[in-house]
């Protein structure tokens, strides 16, 4: 009997011994976390912070070079950098490419900000100065932080959660407001038909913010709301 009670005892106090080890792998693991995302910010705050006009410019990453919007993407770019705007991308294909593409042929500065992801993104040709992120929220951070605008290209779900991110910042006064330029009334006339008869119409947004941000369909366009913006200033 003591034998038994001395077998589980032992038995116990080693899943108590496992157990803490757990916890401190764990408690290690999270603290080396916190200096890998400090040293994100920090890294990034020193390239960007030299950085004094920027644009960032985000689109699909599914359109190759002979798709209309990654011809739209590559002037706009490029009339931006004759701007004298920098021109900040995921750094990655498609609309990415074609924008760090745009300001390099203008002889304007290129960044790309690159993320790891399973499904491994490649900084693209054009990129001459690049990040790289492992974390989507300090990325995101670095995004708007060294920005005068925001233009968004016909995108999926990462296009529309900097879009829809960047407009709750302003909304809720988190930010200083900043052009946020929709480019493609065909892509996205029906988000904002969705925007103004459901959204507004069920009063979970007011009219006041549906002026956040601006749909245009030419590059031309883009650069002129920008100018009109920051003239007002």
């Amino acid at each position: 009997m003591a034998e038994t009670f001395e077998m589980v005892r032992k038995e116990q106090s080693m899943k108590k011994q496992n157990l803490k080890n757990t916890l401190n792998d764990f408690t290690h693991e999270e603290t080396w976390r916190i200096f890998r995302i400090m040293s994100e910010f920090v890294e990034g705050f020193e390239v960007l912070s030299k950085v004094k006009n920027a644009v960032s410019i985000f689109g699909s990453s599914r359109m190759n070079s002979n798709h209309r919007y990654y011809k739209l993407a590559e002037e706009t770019a490029y009339l931006l950098a004759k701007e004298g705007y920098a021109i900040i991308t995921g750094s990655g294909p498609g609309i990415m490419e074609a924008a760090n593409k745009g300001a390099k042929r203008a002889g304007g500065v290129s960044i790309g900000l690159n993320i790891q992801i399973p499904l491994e993104q490649r900084p693209n040709r054009y990129v001459d100065t690049i990040l790289e992120f492992r974390y989507f929220f300090v990325r995101k951070v670095m995004f708007v932080k060294y920005t005068k605008a925001f233009v968004i290209m016909p995108g999926g779900y990462g296009t529309l959660d900097e879009f829809t991110e960047a407009i709750n910042l302003i909304q809720t006064k988190r930010i200083s407001q900043f052009p946020v330029v929709l480019l493609g009334k065909d892509y996205w006339q029906g988000l904002i038909t969705w925007l103004k008869d459901t959204v507004l119409e069920s009063g979970n947004i007011s009219k006041e913010d549906l002026g956040i941000f601006t749909l245009v369909d030419a590059p031309k366009e883009v650069v002129r709301v920008i100018k009109r913006f920051y003239a007002k200033g």
